[in-house]
Order: structure tokens, then C-alpha cells, then sequence
């Protein structure tokens, strides 16, 4: 499989989140908001993970729009990942 078509996860560190809202615009299939303000993951079924680390599964079509939404997040805080040896691909971590 190359780079470009491997299976990628994502989550975000609620503790570095700032509610600055990017994530949502790049990506609002995947990013909302939840009542305190900050953003979270949502999953294929719509509903968020709030538990601490939860990871969805990054949808082929929105790849670049969440890549990009870690990249440009003021807080650092998405994290997208390889599933298959979880190495860092954007967000903490990784070779931006």
C-alpha cells in the first residue's frame, strides 16, 4: 500500500484544544464541537468520542482537509496516525 493510501486514525488532546473551531471548518464530518467548548472526534455513526485518546478512523475523501486541520491547529493538540504502526503522519509528533 503506499503512503498515500494507507489508513490513517485521528484524535485529539481535549487538555491542548482551544476551541479555536479550524478542525471544524476543514473538516466538520469529522470534527464538532461538544458542550464545553471544545472540539472532538465523530465517528462514522455521527456520534462524538469524548473518552480521553478515543481515535476514529480519517475518511479517504477528507485525508488532506484533516491532515491540514492538524497542521494548521493553534493548539497542536489533532494527532493523525498510521493505524498499521502508528507512526505520526501530522499534528504532535510528526515530520510536518
Amino acid at each position: 500500500m503506499s503512503a498515500d493510501n494507507e489508513q490513517l486514525t485521528v484524535h485529539i488532546d481535549q487538555d491542548l484544544c482551544t476551541g479555536d473551531g479550524l478542525c471544524v471548518q476543514y473538516a466538520p464530518d469529522v470534527f464538532e464541537f461538544d458542550i464545553d467548548g471544545l472540539a472532538y472526534v465523530k465517528g462514522e455513526d455521527g456520534e462524538l468520542r469524548t473518552e480521553t485518546g478515543q481515535r476514529v478512523d480519517v475518511p479517504v475523501n477528507l485525508r488532506l482537509d484533516i491532515i491540514d486541520a492538524a497542521k494548521d491547529c493553534p493548539g497542536e493538540c489533532i494527532h493523525v496516525r498510521k493505524v498499521d504502526d502508528d507512526t505520526p503522519v501530522a499534528g504532535p509528533g510528526a515530520d510536518d
